[in-house]
């Protein structure tokens, strides 16, 4: 504690300094971020694949490579985004201009979680510089490769006064969440992320939650099921299901359950073949602890197995497995599962879907596979979720146009592009009068100059 805290008081000393850090130097800082990674790109992916059994066409494209378009999105833009902003006066600020300056919060404490631990720990960071802050960096110690790599890589590119990284289990995120830091951003479980809260409100330090939940994807009859099957297989077990996004269950009209879940069958088999254990495409799951717990879910839940089933705890290992027929009262509808377990249930009516989402409110995602645009805007405007797909899984997340996040239970806040700016910043209204005009008419003695306000007011 003592360590952390003599860090943390040199981080605000040094932003106490600087106060104002330039555009110029917060593109260059990004820059210098970019040129790391490319640096350790071999390294990052050789450590998510120790860690998570992740591919290195994953590690790619859902970690690095989306790093780079970010920070490239981000340079791009940040003049524009940064940029105070002249808005229109009222009454009040008669004879002068009105203004809003973009300004940072100060020292912010970014905490990654493990199932995307370059990404979801880079991705906020660069949020943070964008929008002038000083970071205190910490790694999920679930991965620890990539906790090596991700210290050392810092280490290297900045001054740890203004980025730093703390390694260490909960007890050390414990003793950052008691420091007064000026805004706290956290991606992790629900259960932790209401103990993040708790700490914050201490110091009354505004954050971002990103949380998770069960998401659900809801096939109607219209659907194309061989599409649906796709892109419900690659979203559910894409990083061995440890994505918060995932669609964490799904169901299925009535009348074409059977079929889509013989698609679904055929689908896993053509990504992954009849022995996704020895598949190079499919990962592993972070943990034995993590994984004893599936194990746990598919023995409650051995009778509804369609495919998979298969577990190897010493090399965590979870066959991707698909349950049918799905009811509320079953194990895995208590929580979100967050591995590659599919629940698969019917619908006949617009009340059961009622029934199955008010079990498990505000998902931070739900998808709709469906050909009936008038289903889908219904589906779409009912239900509160964070966000999601018409006709895919997960593809929302992967736009720096659109806010990613969650709502109530699912999360607080949004990020990526300018949404990641605008969470790191703050908006400090200001009005500019001018001297050389009077405006005694709004000071006292007030006389009658009520009735001319009212006159302008009404």
């Amino acid at each position: 504690m003592e360590v952390i805290e003599k860090q943390f008081r040199r981080q605000q000393e040094y932003f106490n300094e600087i106060r104002n850090i330039s555009i110029e130097s917060r593109i260059s800082a990004l820059k210098k971020l970019k040129s790391g990674l490319k640096k350790y790109e071999s390294d990052i992916e050789l450590a998510l694949k120790s860690d998570l059994g992740k591919p290195a066409f994953e590690a790619f494209t859902a970690e690095i490579g989306f790093l780079y378009l970010s920070i490239n999105y981000t340079v791009k833009h940040l003049r524009k985004w940064a940029k105070v902003r002249r808005v229109r006066s009222e009454m009040a600020q008669v004879v002068g201009t009105s203004h809003i300056y973009p300004s940072a919060y100060g020292i912010v404490l970014i905490i990654g979680p493990f199932n995307y631990p370059v990404q979801l720990l880079l991705e906020p960071l660069i949020g943070a510089i964008a929008g002038g802050n000083v970071a205190v960096l910490k790694p999920s110690e679930l991965t620890p490769n990539v906790e090596i790599v991700m210290k050392r890589l810092m280490t290297e590119l900045f001054d740890d006064r203004y980025v730093s990284v703390v390694t260490g289990n909960a007890k050390v995120s414990a003793s950052l969440l008691s420091l007064p830091f000026d805004y706290i951003f956290f991606t992790g479980s629900v259960r932790v992320g209401k103990l993040v809260m708790q700490k914050a409100s201490e110091h009354l330090t505004p954050l971002t939650l990103e949380l998770g939940g069960k998401s659900p994807v809801i096939v109607d009859e219209s659907a194309n099921l061989i599409l649906a099957a796709k892109r419900v297989v690659w979203g559910k077990f894409i990083n061995a299901g440890q994505t918060c996004v995932a669609p964490d269950y799904v169901l299925v009209q009535e009348s074409v359950y059977e079929s889509f879940l013989n698609e679904v069958q055929k689908v896993i088999q053509q990504y992954y073949s009849e022995s996704p254990k020895d598949s190079p495409d499919f990962g592993r799951i972070v943990s034995r602890e993590h994984c004893a717990r599936l194990a746990r879910l598919i023995a409650d839940n051995q009778v509804k197995i369609v495919v998979g089933g298969e577990v190897d705890v010493t090399l965590r290992y979870v066959e991707p497995t698909v349950f049918k027929e799905v009811t509320l009262a079953d194990s895995l509808m208590e929580e979100e599962l967050f591995g590659p377990l599919l629940p698969t249930m019917i619908y006949r009516s617009i009340e059961d879907i009622d029934q199955y989402l008010q079990a498990h409110p505000k998902p931070l995602a739900l998808y709709i596979f469906s050909n009936n645009r008038t289903f889908s805007e219904l589906i779409l405007r009912r239900y509160s979720f964070g966000g999601g797909c018409v006709n895919d899984t997960i593809t929302h997340v992967g736009s720096f146009k659109l806010p990613f996040g969650g709502v109530g239970p699912s999360g607080i806040g949004r990020y990526h592009g300018e949404a990641s700016f605008k969470t790191f910043t703050y908006e400090k209204a200001i009005v500019k009068r001018s001297t050389r005009v009077s405006t005694s008419w709004l000071l006292p003695p007030y006389k009658n100059k009520l009735n001319l306000i009212k006159k302008v007011i009404k």
